[in-house]
């Protein structure tokens, strides 16, 4: 039997035309890339060194000798954010495979049992969804203290139900199909059919919501670090960074203005790409860019 996806029969270029065509995509695209290629450039080189403080150049505003100026400590900020920003993709990376991992199969097996399986999971779900990420952060540091793995937990322990709410919405949609009836009297099982037929035909719902999972991965992990749950010092944080700000705003305000701005550039980045991704990947959309 031939896999069923709800998909446009086009070719690559043709999808390719249509990714460059979309205003939201594209420019999605390319904050991203930028943003992804500073994180990855960090690794190899920054401007200065961001554990070395140098208390004589503390707080200098932005010069062609520190293009961000400096921080309290004397560190360079743009060097700051450069080594802050693998730190922030990394932690809504992982968070976000950890949901989508977790979170996935849960929804789908939920939509093929039905029932009181369906039900109970729904229930659990809702339970864990109570909780928000800063409030499971909380609780996980009482427990194992502060740190970028505890806010990596919290966030992905937050994205479980997400993920699974939208995968047993999109698969609830797709087991009444013809094609799915004519698979079970083909023989096939549960498992075989949600592999084979349900996950295909719910993949771009669930990368969508990927990117905007990430998006908001990328704030929290802001958030906690904010409150000092998240990458613990040395290691520069946007979240902490606008901490050490916030009593600056008047003397320092570069200090809070570029990592915010990098935290907005990022969010919005990520937010145009997924919005991007459902223009192109959606037969049913018609949006225009």
């Amino acid at each position: 039997m031939t896999m069923h996806v709800d998909l446009p029969e086009e070719t690559l270029a043709g999808v390719l035309a249509k990714a460059f065509g979309n205003r939201s995509f594209l420019i999605g695209f390319v904050i991203t890339l930028l943003v992804a290629a500073v994180a990855l450039l960090s690794f190899l080189w920054t401007p200065y060194d961001v554990t070395k403080l140098v208390i004589a150049d503390k707080t200098q505003a932005p010069s062609a000798a520190h293009w961000f100026g400096t921080d309290h400590f004397g560190r360079d900020i743009l060097s700051m954010i450069m080594v802050g920003a693998r730190n922030s993709i990394a932690v809504a990376l992982v968070a976000v495979g950890i949901g989508m991992g977790i979170g996935v199969p849960l929804g789908a097996f939920a939509a093929a049992r039905g029932g009181l399986a369906d039900e109970a999971l729904m229930r659990v779900n809702d339970l864990v969804f109570a909780f928000p990420a800063l409030l499971s952060a909380i609780m996980i540091t009482a427990i194992f203290g502060p740190g970028a793995v505890n806010a990596i937990i919290a966030i992905g322990i937050f994205n479980i139900p997400v993920f699974a709410r939208v995968a047993r919405a999109g698969a609830l949609a797709i087991w009444p199909r013809e094609f799915i009836l004519a698979a079970r009297a083909a023989g096939k099982g549960m498992t075989e059919i949600t592999v084979e037929h349900i996950l295909p035909n719910i993949a771009t719902l669930l990368l969508v919501q990927g990117t905007i999972q990430f998006a908001l991965g990328i704030l929290a992990e802001a958030g906690l670090s904010y409150v000092g749950l998240g990458a613990q010092p040395p290691m520069p944080s946007w979240g902490r960074m606008l901490f050490d700000a916030q009593t600056r705003m008047v003397t320092a305000p570069w200090m809070a203005i570029f990592p915010g701005m990098a935290i907005v550039v990022t969010v919005l980045g990520l937010n145009l790409l997924g919005d991007g991704i459902a223009d192109i990947l959606d037969p049913k959309s018609r949006r225009q860019r």
